[in-house]
């Protein structure tokens, strides 16, 4: 008896994905409308990168029990909390969230840290820190990610069409921005391993939209004849059962990351969980719908039997 592979997907689907383009399109903007305004009133839960605070570093008698630690310090009321080892297993740098009432709440929380922390740790040393990011880097930041946009767009465009270039930054937009929204909502600790996450979400949401814009080429080539609409249809599914796969795949080992990496990376990995679930629904209910909006070059057979462009 032959062996045959477990398919998640059969290779054979005909879902009719752009049928239900209009109601994604209604969601997504509903949503993204709500991102933005979260975004407004709500703001984003900035981290001790954006803020500033006090750093400490100590020295434990024995190996340091991070977890422990940070479990205790995160108990004093004192704001977000971040433990680094450095060096030895018996160093360790903990950074404290600036307080509100300046310098003289950052003493009081210094002080109340190192109660916490009891006799048999050592204080080596305790200085206040500015913000990692500022706002010039912050404004270095966001341009460096519009510019690299902006040349996403612009080889799209040379490798594709321009409709194709357009769907996929909107796709990108649609992404961050609900990104951003949960963020806001969930008061995520906002920080440079979350604008890490939001790099690697645009990376995997393109690479998704690319593999989808590269088959619906292939089939404008191949059936020259079928409506548009069917055409994406038949493309979005021919490629369905690799982008499943692909996603379980990314969300199994997101998930074994979240529950077993810890808590440094848990921010990181809730992200780029997210980043793996939007992108995905994106290149399908997004990007490849713009298509149709806007249109697209066509070769179709004329009646002498020679190609002429057409939209469709």
């Amino acid at each position: 008896m032959a062996w045959k592979p477990i398919r998640l997907i059969p290779d054979d689907t005909k879902y009719p994905f752009m049928r239900w383009s209009r109601f994604g399109f209604f969601i997504s903007g509903i949503l993204c409308a709500a991102s933005i305004f979260l975004f407004a009133t709500i703001g984003l839960n900035y981290g001790i990168d954006f803020k500033g605070g006090s750093v400490i570093t100590i020295r434990t008698k024995g190996p340091a029990e991070i977890d422990k630690l940070r479990t205790t310090l995160n108990d004093l009321g004192i704001g977000a909390v971040e433990l680094q080892q450095f060096g030895g297993p018996t160093d360790v740098k903990i950074r404290v969230e600036a307080q509100k009432g300046g310098e003289t709440a950052d003493n009081a929380a210094q002080a109340k840290l190192k109660a916490a922390l009891g006799a048999d740790v050592e204080i080596r040393s305790t200085e206040t820190s500015g913000p990692t990011v500022s706002d010039e880097k912050t404004q270095q930041a966001i341009s460096a990610v519009l510019l690299a946009l902006l040349f996403v767009m612009i080889y799209l465009w040379f490798q594709f069409e321009w409709q194709f270039a357009l769907g996929a930054i909107l796709s990108l937009l649609h992404d961050v921005t609900l990104s951003i929204g949960l963020f806001c909502l969930i008061g995520l600790d906002f920080n440079l391993s979350i604008i890490a996450a939001i790099l690697t979400i645009i990376g995997y949401s393109l690479n998704d939209t690319v593999v989808v814009f590269d088959r619906i080429r292939e089939f404008l080539r191949k059936f020259k004849s079928m409506g548009l609409a069917d055409l994406i249809d038949h493309s979005i599914n021919s490629v369905l059962p690799r982008t499943i796969l692909t996603s379980l795949a990314t969300m199994m080992a997101l998930l074994a990351l979240y529950i077993f990496g810890g808590e440094v990376i848990r921010g990181f990995t809730f992200a780029m969980i997210w980043g793996v679930i939007v992108g995905t629904y994106s290149s399908i209910f997004v990007a490849a719908p713009v298509l149709i909006l806007l249109g697209t070059k066509r070769e179709l057979p004329a009646a002498d039997g020679k190609a002429v462009a057409s939209k469709k």
